[in-house]
């Protein structure tokens, strides 16, 4: 009785062990095409943010930080001068560290400590974006780190980048459909990615002696806003 049992497995499975692997596709599967597109509008800036630092250097630290202080404090005062309130200036950075001189078989020397007071200053009128750099670096600030420009209310903006991308999709789509001999159905599924804005652009070190050039120009230009789908279509053959 096994060798008979034996013999009907056998034949059972030796026709499938020459077989490659079969792919069942379940019965409610349609065939569909999936396409990322990117949707990208250009934005005006109307505000900024810079970031504005008071670099002092001493004997020691406790003078370094007054001197700095004093410089931080006259460039805050300006800076409220041309009206930006309380709430558009934060501190973002504050850092002491000591200057040292290394020589050959010799333990470091310190021979002065540096301090930096960074601030972040928002600006609401870009018409104020000179004048606010060039009031800092007239009352002792001398490092401008960062100037970004941005727009405030971006949201319209955004939905049409949504918009075109969803239409860059479907044209890739339909493309892709006649390639194989069909064409597009409905919409099944579109996921929307968050948008991107530009990075901030960094400046380089400001010495104090350009408090004296003409007013700083500017010129925040426009920026790229983009946005990220991913979509799937319903694929119809013909």
């Amino acid at each position: 009785m096994q060798k008979i049992l034996g013999l009907i497995l056998t034949a059972f499975v030796a026709p499938l062990s020459g077989q490659q692997p079969a792919i069942i596709t379940p019965i409610d599967q349609v065939p569909q095409i999936a396409v990322g597109a990117r949707g990208e509008i250009k934005v005006a800036p109307d505000r900024a943010t810079i970031q504005i630092s008071v670099e002092t250097r001493a004997a020691t630290a406790a003078a370094a930080a007054n001197e700095n202080a004093t410089k931080q404090s006259a460039v805050i005062t300006a800076l409220r001068a041309l009206g930006l309130g309380a709430d558009q200036i934060s501190t973002i950075n504050y850092n002491v560290y000591p200057e040292q001189r290394y020589e050959p078989n010799k333990e470091p020397t310190i021979i002065g400590y540096n301090v930096t007071n960074t601030v972040s200053v928002d600006v609401r009128k870009l018409n104020q974006v000179g004048p606010v750099i060039d009031a800092a670096l007239s009352k002792g600030a001398n490092m401008i780190t960062s100037l970004q420009f941005y727009a405030s209310n971006t949201e319209e903006a955004r939905r049409t980048a949504i918009a075109s991308a969803v239409q860059k999709a479907r044209a890739d789509a339909e493309a892709a459909a006649r390639a194989a001999g069909g064409t597009v159905g409905d919409l099944l599924e579109i996921n929307i990615g968050a948008y991107s804005a530009p990075p901030p652009r960094p400046m380089m070190k400001v010495s104090a002696a350009m408090a004296d050039q003409a007013q700083t120009p500017i010129n925040p230009g426009e920026q790229t806003l983009s946005v990220d789908v991913n979509t799937r279509w319903r694929f119809n053959s013909r």
